[in-house]
């Protein structure tokens, strides 16, 4: 059945669904870490603004104190993410799969995508979640290059 899918749609869905979840991964804990090593902030910040897109922003803390740990929160913000990571790398590889591309070029592409993906929803979407703009910096636009990165060269890999 797999075969047949992938034989009708030209696209190798394990390999775009591992590759959103391992791009995920990474990204989630580069966030994590740079927000607490780097940005001096909590490591709770991210899966507790991505959860808030579910929970309502009743559920993220006041300006200038780390959020408190809900595992609730905490799960809800990575089952959003998560879901997001493969919804993305939907969207990547029917892009990317138009083109004639080496890994090499399809990293790049990815990088080019984690870029506009940040654009999207750090400047796109704030209009609906206004909690991101105060994540407009260094470690979130790293974070969505990386994340486009190994994107790409997971789902170049599995495929």
């Amino acid at each position: 059945m797999a075969e047949e899918t992938e034989a009708q749609t030209g696209v190798n869905w394990k390999a775009v669904i591992l590759g959103g979840l391992i791009a995920g991964l990474v990204f989630i804990v580069m966030e994590m870490v740079l927000v607490a090593v780097v940005g001096g902030g909590s490591p709770l910040g991210p899966p507790t603004m991505i959860g808030a897109i579910v929970l309502g922003p009743e559920v993220l803390p006041e300006q200038g104190t780390p959020p408190p740990f809900d595992m609730g929160v905490f799960l809800t913000g990575q089952i959003v993410h998560f879901v997001l990571s493969v919804v993305l790398a939907v969207i990547f590889v029917l892009i990317a799969r138009r083109m004639a591309l080496g890994t090499g070029a399809l990293v790049g592409l990815g990088v080019v995508f984690g870029l506009l993906v940040y654009f999207v929803n750090f400047y796109g979407m704030t209009a609906v979640f206004p909690w991101f703009a105060m994540a407009r910096n260094f470690i979130t636009i790293a974070s969505h290059l990386v994340f486009g990165a190994v994107l790409a060269w997971a789902y170049a890999a599995f495929r």
